[in-house]
């Protein structure tokens, strides 16, 4: 079983990994989003998401770029790569079948 710290990091990168699936975004837009799809229960600090952003751009799962709009101030665009997308697949499997576990066993539905 994984550590804690693991299931953290697990699940973490899979929240940035799906919220870059639809479409590029910016590293605040994928906090807000994340926030918004879990009713404010999930919640990111910059502290946090961006190293994570940066290590997963180091592993090719994702791929950031500047961008500067009239009138705003420059923001890195992350979008999902080949790699990304079979590292989301992956684990979507690997979390279906944990929560899967945890139901049997513990007697809840975790989607509820």
């Amino acid at each position: 079983m994984a550590s804690n710290t693991e299931l953290k990091r697990g699940s973490a990168e899979l929240m940035i990994l799906a919220s870059l699936e639809e479409r590029d975004r910016h590293g605040y837009e994928i906090a807000k989003l994340i926030d918004d799809r879990s009713g404010g229960k999930l919640r990111f600090h910059v502290a946090s998401l961006y190293p994570m952003l940066y290590r997963m751009e180091r592993r090719d799962w994702i791929e950031g770029k500047w961008i500067e709009k009239a009138g705003q101030r420059r923001r890195r665009y992350y979008r999902l790569t080949p790699a990304g997308r079979k590292v989301l697949i992956a684990q979507r499997s690997d979390w279906h079948a944990l929560l899967t576990a945890f139901r049997r066993v513990a007697g809840f539905d975790p989607v509820a």
